[in-house]
């Protein structure tokens, strides 16, 4: 059975890439939840904000900046997920310590690129 997904900065415009990874994820199998900047929605995924609670939190994977990712930290620890996939764009070495730290696994990955070559459920 599939195992549920974050997907932070999600957003509702077709060119993100985190809205494309919503969509592959959904088209995939993946139970999504998506969490952005704005109330908004990806087909029938709501994009939620703030810091809601999740259980069963599987993958979390990035779609903002490490400027962005460190008012995060606490939060997406605190959810135990067992990996955290930085997209491009979104290597944080700080970050990755602390996921490490936490004995999360890491990857520098695309999301896209994964689900495409069957290697997102490794």
């Amino acid at each position: 059975m599939p195992l549920k997904t974050l997907v932070l900065g999600a957003s509702s415009n077709p060119e993100r890439y985190s809205y494309k990874a919503v969509n592959m994820l959904i088209n995939y199998g993946h139970p999504v939840v998506a969490l952005g900047a704005r109330k908004e929605m990806i087909g029938q995924t709501p994009i939620l904000t703030g810091f809601p609670a999740f259980d069963s939190i599987d993958t979390i994977t990035l779609y903002i900046g490490p400027a962005r990712q460190k008012e995060y930290y606490e939060y997406l620890l605190g959810l135990n997920p067992r990996r955290i996939i930085f997209n491009p764009g979104t290597s944080n070495a700080e970050f990755r310590k602390l996921a490490l730290e936490n004995n999360i696994e890491v990857e520098e990955a695309c999301t896209l690129v994964l689900l495409s070559t069957n290697l997102f459920e490794n």
